[in-house]
């Protein structure tokens, strides 16, 4: 399995670019690296039927946030506003940033 490059993190601004949400703007809730797909909220709303249990006394239709594929959604930078891609720059200490490619601003806070 070839390991693919996820650069998006957990409470990054994205916005979706493909599927039955492109152009809406969310904020990352959970990123699965294994299955290569994040929970972004109030983003691609599915409901579930539940029955009557012991934590739910009517039961009902619940609707919840499922997972989408990273490779539909942008990252947004903060200075530019705008969806952009990203590339890595490691800094004089050392460490590795995120670095927005329109105006080389640095994503990570």
């Amino acid at each position: 399995m070839i390991k693919s490059k996820c650069r998006i993190k957990k409470d990054d601004k994205v916005k979706v670019i493909a599927g039955k949400d492109s152009g809406k703007i969310g904020k990352v809730i959970k990123v699965n690296r294994k299955k290569n797909r994040i929970l972004i909220e109030n983003i691609n709303l599915v409901k579930h039927h539940t029955r009557p249990n012991a934590q739910n006394r009517q039961g009902g239709i619940i609707e919840s946030e499922a997972p989408i594929h990273w490779s539909n959604v942008m990252l947004m930078c903060n200075k530019c506003m705008s969806p952009v891609r990203i590339k890595m720059r490691v800094l004089e200490d050392g460490k590795k940033v995120r670095v927005c490619r329109k105006c080389n601003e640095i994503m990570d806070t």
